[in-house]
């Protein structure tokens, strides 16, 4: 039985309308790919497309898949069954065209950390095949896009490892790719850094660079994606845009807390028939301290209406609020749902891996 979260990024619409609108152009696909080591079956059945112009964030816990699907995607390596296209080009019957249209990052910068930023951009320029002038003025364009000008001439070893994340991301786009993978690239930078480079990955989305990003991260995919596929255990177990994943994961919900404790049973007897259960939360006057308000939380399955009914029931019961919130599910509780509570911890979730899987294609 099909996973009830299960959902194809891509699939067409099959209702009256669809003759009428052109179907999204497709940067990538996968479609069935596995790959084995041994006896461990490291992806299962990989099926997903990612739309031209778009961010796709691969979600997981380590050892769910990601990067082995994307070093499938970017044929660093072979697929055992399935197949795969990117910017058009088979990932196996046309590799050598696949690497000349990405660029991959990993979690570690792949830089010579002896050479300035400048030099770092102008090497791998010459590297791909551009002129010593044309590597020169590009490496010039990418200083400025990055942010990086008045550390152009220092080494790359004296940077700081948001400044390491930002060269080594503008290093592989010397060339203007089509197609950029980001493997977890914010693993173990700070909260500031971690803001920077996602501002460039935004900025890339808008110059119309196709991203598929790897993270760990919830807050990563929720700020940054317009699709998400949830991948655990090497399958892939739900796809979608961070809304439809919450929604279909379950409803919002309005809290609702009486002005005094001894309002709490009359308020659960004024809204029972909505499916009203007790809870509990902490107010913003006794933050940090030992007490908790009481609340009920109300199902709100019809949003603004079901708000509308609980101001008219109180009034009429005269049972004083003192706050009424609405309460929607978090991009956390989503992956929880999907794959249950003890498929990975809060350090899984921000555990940096050990191998350097950076390329730049």
């Amino acid at each position: 039985m099909a996973h009830p979260f299960r959902r194809h990024l891509a699939s067409p619409s099959t209702g009256s309308g669809a003759r009428h609108r052109a179907a999204p152009e497709v940067a990538i696909t996968a479609n069935g790919l596995r790959k084995r080591f041994g006896d461990h079956t490291a992806v299962e059945g990989d099926i997903f497309d990612v739309e031209k112009g778009s961010i796709l964030a691969l979600l997981g816990p380590n050892g769910a898949g990601k990067t082995t699907t994307v070093n499938m995607l970017c044929t660093l390596l072979k697929p055992d069954d399935g197949s795969a296209t990117v910017a058009g080009h088979d990932v196996v019957a046309d590799a050598a065209a696949v690497r000349r249209s990405i660029m991959l990052t990993g979690q570690f910068a792949a830089l010579d950390e002896s050479l300035s930023g400048r030099a770092n951009l102008v090497l791998f320029g010459r590297l791909m095949g551009l002129t010593k002038q044309a590597a020169r003025e590009r490496a010039d364009e990418l200083l400025v896009e990055f942010g990086l000008t008045d550390a152009a001439e220092r080494r790359v070893g004296k940077y700081s490892g948001g400044m390491r994340r930002r060269i080594d991301i503008a290093c592989g786009l010397v060339t203007r790719p089509e197609v950029v993978f980001l493997d977890e690239p914010t693993t173990g930078l700070d909260p500031r850094s971690r803001q920077d480079v996602w501002r460039l990955v935004s900025a890339l989305r808008d110059q119309g660079v196709t991203i598929l990003l790897t993270t760990q991260y919830l807050e990563e995919a929720d700020s940054l994606s317009d699709h998400i596929v949830v991948i655990d255990k090497g399958r892939v177990i739900a796809s979608g845009t961070a809304a439809e994943l919450k929604a279909a994961t379950g409803a919002s919900h309005y809290q609702v807390t009486p002005t005094v404790a001894e309002e709490l049973e009359p308020l659960l007897a004024c809204l029972g028939d909505l499916g009203t259960t007790r809870a509990s939360a902490q107010s913003d006057d006794t933050a940090g301290s030992d007490i908790d308000t009481i609340a009920v939380s109300v199902p709100a399955p019809e949003g603004a209406d079901t708000l509308v009914e609980i101001v008219r029931r109180t009034t009429l019961a005269g049972i004083r609020l003192s706050d009424i919130t609405l309460r929607r599910p978090s991009l956390d509780e989503v992956f929880l749902t999907l794959t249950g509570p003890d498929a990975v911890s809060d350090d899984d979730l921000h555990e940096e891996h050990p191998s350097d899987r950076s390329a730049s294609a």
